[in-house]
């Protein structure tokens, strides 16, 4: 799978350090200290050097994409792991770093029509959406997806549960997307609360599953 898609790789890892690139020719543009890191209202709670935010941060992201790759790519069932999934994959850490680089040089550089934290979340948002409709087309593999014994152990306990996460996501990344243009609300408590319920729900559901048949043997 690493060998048929090794154009892909270098291509989406050289995406992913881009905004390197875009760090270097910004570089007597930008302040010596840049905010990396802001709370729910979008206020700058954390602050990294002018060279540790450019050749930190983006690296680090590539090193996770690399990670990513590799560890997708040598999956004991791989060969249920479509090419276009794998993409799928390759493609979210460089989606990730450029996002990250928009929003934290566009804040850096005092673009007001930027919004720090509410831009990274509607583009993560539909990112979730797109993740919620390949969830279904996942078959069993111990890298992506809702990766539980009784989901691994039994095939049609897989293919329902990921349906029905399919959906849930796609539910999810509609609401976190909604919430966005909600002004008075936190949006850090309705992100974590729609992701951890919309999680946790497919996990119940696989155990049910799992009993009902378990009771059926």
């Amino acid at each position: 799978m690493i060998q048929r898609n090794k154009k892909y790789i270098i291509i989406t890892t050289v995406i992913t350090l881009l905004p390197v690139i875009a760090g270097l020719i910004l570089w007597n543009r930008l302040p010596d200290t840049i905010a990396t890191h802001f709370n729910s209202q979008g206020v700058a709670d954390g602050y990294s050097s002018k060279a540790g935010t450019v050749f930190t941060i983006f690296p680090f992201i590539m090193g996770a994409h690399l990670l990513c790759a590799f560890v997708t790519g040598i999956d004991p069932k791989r060969q249920n792991i479509s090419d276009k999934i794998y993409r799928m994959i390759l493609c979210i850490c460089p989606f990730v770093s450029i996002i990250c680089g928009v929003a934290i040089y566009g804040t850096a550089l005092g673009y007001k029509g930027l919004n720090s934290t509410m831009f990274p979340g509607v583009v993560l948002d539909v990112m979730f959406i797109l993740i919620g409709n390949y969830l279904p087309k996942c078959r069993q593999n111990y890298t992506i997806g809702i990766k539980l014994p009784w989901t691994l152990d039994n095939e049609e306990n897989w293919n329902h549960t990921h349906r029905l996460a399919g959906r849930l996501w796609i539910a999810g990344g509609v609401i976190l997307l909604c919430s966005a243009f909600v002004r008075g609300i936190n949006q850090m408590v309705v992100t974590c609360t729609t992701i951890g319920i919309f999680t946790l729900i497919p996990v119940i559901y696989s155990f049910v599953f799992y009993l009902r048949q378990k009771r059926g043997e």
